[in-house]
Formats: structure tokens, sequence, C-alpha cells
């Protein structure tokens, strides 16, 4: 090699090593804390949420078999998937409804169509006095609870530091990152936990432990909650509706698998809502989380706020979602269609994989919580001598994809062994695919208990 080309080629090799010494500072931060600002330091660390999300890339990617029990992806009901087929058809077939499906904006409010009708099916099926102010539509419920949030948590003009209280952790990832500020959002409850027979437990509201002191602005609590599929019973939830109208701050009730719809709860509950409480839904899991709608029912000047955010941020919310089940609100069609065939689906599901995972782990200290509704199981391995989060990761190695249960607990004031013992499976896949996975699962977990 003459001279000058081994010169051109050492210089290309160290301007690579400069260009790899940018991508690691970058990808951990350094570069960030210096360049940007404080809030870019959020987006730039660790996150459960980007995790999840990006785990469903990486299990395509996969080089060999994959196991995906990890995400929060619905099943493809067949029923449910013809029902927007015909319901698109309709649409692509009337040309002028769909110029304006693909080329005008809604309302930052979103689709009035779709607000009126489901107004309507509300106050019909509920008594609700529910009016088109009280609701609006986002881009999925991630957006709602960004808004949300962060219009309670955070600095207050009185010098206050304000958070949200979660009176029953574990929680939903996704609440954990969406604050503007460097304070923490939450402030969780440690809730009781019952044991149920040899392999069973549940959490439990510990009104005890939940103290609403000046620095909480709102409650909020998921129902099914999405880890554990926990439900809250009506008097837990009538329970903490009066303690926050006692307190003068709201009850934020996500009902993103719940009621009305999708309806996706295996014991008795009834939907809630009032003056005083902000109900969060969600199109995704009826079947439709690639079209990103989030609702919010929720007092008028909330409601307002919300509707803000979205002209500000996006502008406007998708109107896919609106388009594809208005049909399904009016004359209540939507309800039939949960109780017949969504939850009856994921019920059979739910009690196949149960009988998988008490089947293959019976000789492991595993406890599965009552599984009351949402498309997850929930396992505590008692005394697990690895972290959650190490399980995880030798899960990956061998195509198994689930979230480690760390991620669910924010707000904690102190640490807890128990949010390091535990992971969650979605069992909405081949139900083939999900046994193969807990097989491997058994196997790591034998291991760490064997080595320990």
């Amino acid at each position: 090699m003459s001279q000058r080309a081994c010169n051109d080629s050492n210089r290309f090799a160290n301007q690579l090593t400069d260009l790899y010494k940018l991508n690691e500072l970058t990808s951990t931060g350094i570069l960030m804390t210096r360049t940007l600002s404080r809030y870019a330091k959020r987006l730039s660390s660790d996150s459960g949420t980007v995790q999840l999300m990006e785990d469903l890339g990486r299990a395509d990617r996969f080089p060999g078999d994959a196991y995906r029990l990890g995400g929060g992806n619905p099943a493809l009901i067949p029923e449910v998937i013809a029902i927007l087929r015909d319901s698109m058809r309709e649409i692509v077939d009337d040309a002028g409804r769909f110029s304006r499906f693909v080329g005008q904006y809604d309302s930052p409010r979103g689709n009035a169509m779709f607000i009126e009708v489901l107004c309507e099916m509300l106050r019909n099926t509920f008594g609700w006095a529910v009016g088109a102010e009280h609701v609006v539509l986002t881009n999925g419920s991630q957006a709602s609870f960004g808004v949300l949030f962060n219009l309670f948590a955070g600095p207050y003009d009185d010098g206050l530091d304000r958070h949200i209280a979660l009176p029953v952790v574990p929680e939903y990832v996704g609440y954990s990152d969406v604050g503007i500020n460097e304070r923490p959002l939450f402030r969780a409850t440690v809730p009781r936990i019952e044991l149920i027979g040899a392999h069973r437990f549940k959490y439990r509201l510990d009104l005890d432990q939940l103290v609403l002191t000046e620095d909480i602005a709102a409650i909020c609590c998921s129902r099914p909650t999405n880890p554990s599929g926990n439900v809250l019973t009506d008097q837990e939830v009538a329970t903490l509706a009066g303690l926050s109208r006692e307190a003068g701050i709201p009850l934020i009730i996500d009902g993103a698998y719940g009621l009305p719809f999708p309806g996706i709860i295996f014991n008795e509950a009834t939907p809630y809502w009032d003056d005083n409480t902000i109900l969060c839904l969600s199109l995704s899991k009826l079947g439709l989380p690639g079209v990103r709608t989030g609702i919010v029912i929720a007092p008028p000047d909330i409601a307002e706020l919300v509707r803000n955010a979205n002209a500000i941020n996006t502008l406007a919310p998708s109107r896919v979602g609106p388009e594809l089940v208005t049909d399904l609100l009016r004359g209540n069609a939507i309800t039939t269609l949960c109780k017949d065939v969504i939850r009856p689906y994921y019920a059979h599901r739910m009690h196949a994989v149960v009988e998988m995972i008490e089947h293959h782990m019976a000789d492991l200290p595993v406890r599965i919580h009552e599984p009351e509704g949402a498309i997850f199981v929930w396992l505590w391995f008692e005394g697990l001598p690895i972290h959650s989060d190490a399980l995880y990761r030798q899960l990956t190695d061998d195509g198994v994809f689930v979230i480690a249960g760390h991620h669910f607990f924010p707000g904690l004031q102190d640490a807890w062994q128990h949010s390091r013992e535990c992971i969650r499976l979605n069992y909405a896949n081949d139900l083939k695919m999900i046994e193969t996975g807990i097989k491997i699962i058994a196997r790591h977990v034998r291991a760490a208990y064997a080595e320990c």
C-alpha cells in the first residue's frame, strides 16, 4: 500500500473511531447532558416504556425462534377484524367520506360525530350526565396521560411540588416517563398482599396507608390493572371517589382494558364516572392499537385543557379510529361485541395459560396474581435470587420477550424486594408459542434458584 493510501486509511479509521465515540457518548447521555436541555436527559434515561416498545421490533428481528410474551399488542380476533374491515370498506366506497377521512383535520377535540354518538350511548346505558363538553379524543392513552399527569403534577405557584397518588402498585409502565419536570410524578402506596391457596395472590387496596397530603393533586388507578390484572371492586372505587372529592382533587380511572369497553374483566364490576372523575378509555384493546385513539371523559374545564394541548402539540387527533368505530357505538352494538366475543376470547386464553404455568412451574415457588382482567399474567417468584431485569435479559438471549416487573412500581418511597421478583406475560399471542416460552422461563428460573 502506498504511503498516501496508508494515510487515507488511517485517517478514515480515526474518523470512524471518533464517530463510534460520538455515538457512545450520545447513547449514554454524556453528550446530551452537555448540549441539550434537562428534558433531553429524561429521554436518554432507562425507560421501561421504550424497552417494551423496542422489544416488539427486536422480536421480529431475532435470528432464531422468538416467543412474544412481552408488549401490549392485543389479539387479532377474527370476528373483530371482520367488522373493522367491513367498516373500512364502507368508508373507501363512499368517495366523499373517504376524501374527508384522509384529507381533512378534525377539530382539536376530536371527531364530532363519534363524540356525539358516544355521549348518547353513555347517557342511555349508564345515565351519565355526559355531553360533548366532557369528551376529548387524543392520539392514544399514552398521549392522554402525558397531558393529564402534567396538568396536575409538578411545581405550583404556591411553591409546592404536587404529585399523583397511586393507591395500588404495580401500575402501568407507560405512566412513569411522561413527566416534563425532573421531580417525581407519583407517590405510590404499597398494597396488602393476600395469599390465595398455594400458588395465587392478590393485591389489595390498603386504605390505612393511603394518605392524601396537601401535595397530592390527583388519585389515579387503572381498572383492570396492567400489569397484574387486578380489578378494584365497586366499593373500592366508590371509596376512592369519596376520598378524592373530600380532598378536592380528581379521581383518574384508566379503563383502557376495562369498562365500558373493551370490557376485558372476568369478574363483576360496574363502570364508574361522576363529575369529579376523569375516565380514560382507548380503542386499542378493541383491536385498534395501530390507529392510536384515546378518549378522555372529564369535567369540561379539564377536557378543554386537553383539547388545547391537542391543538398545540399535534393540531388534531387522528380520525381513523373514530370513523371505524362510530357505527359500533350506535345502538350499543359495541357492548354486545365486548360481551359475546372479546371477553370470552381472552377468558379462554387466560385459563389456558394459567394451566400451562401451573403445569410447567409446579416445582417452583411461583404465585400467579388472580387474573381478573386485561391480557396479562403477572408472576411472582418468591425469593427470586436474581433481579427480574437480569432474568429478562437472560430470557431475551433465548428469544423469550417478557417485561421485567420492576418497571411497574413508580412512586415507591422505599425499595421493595417484591418489585424485583415479578414478570409480566402477555397471553394474546399463539398458545403453542406461549407454552414454549413458559417452558423456557421455567428453565431459567429453576436454574436461578439452583445456583443461589
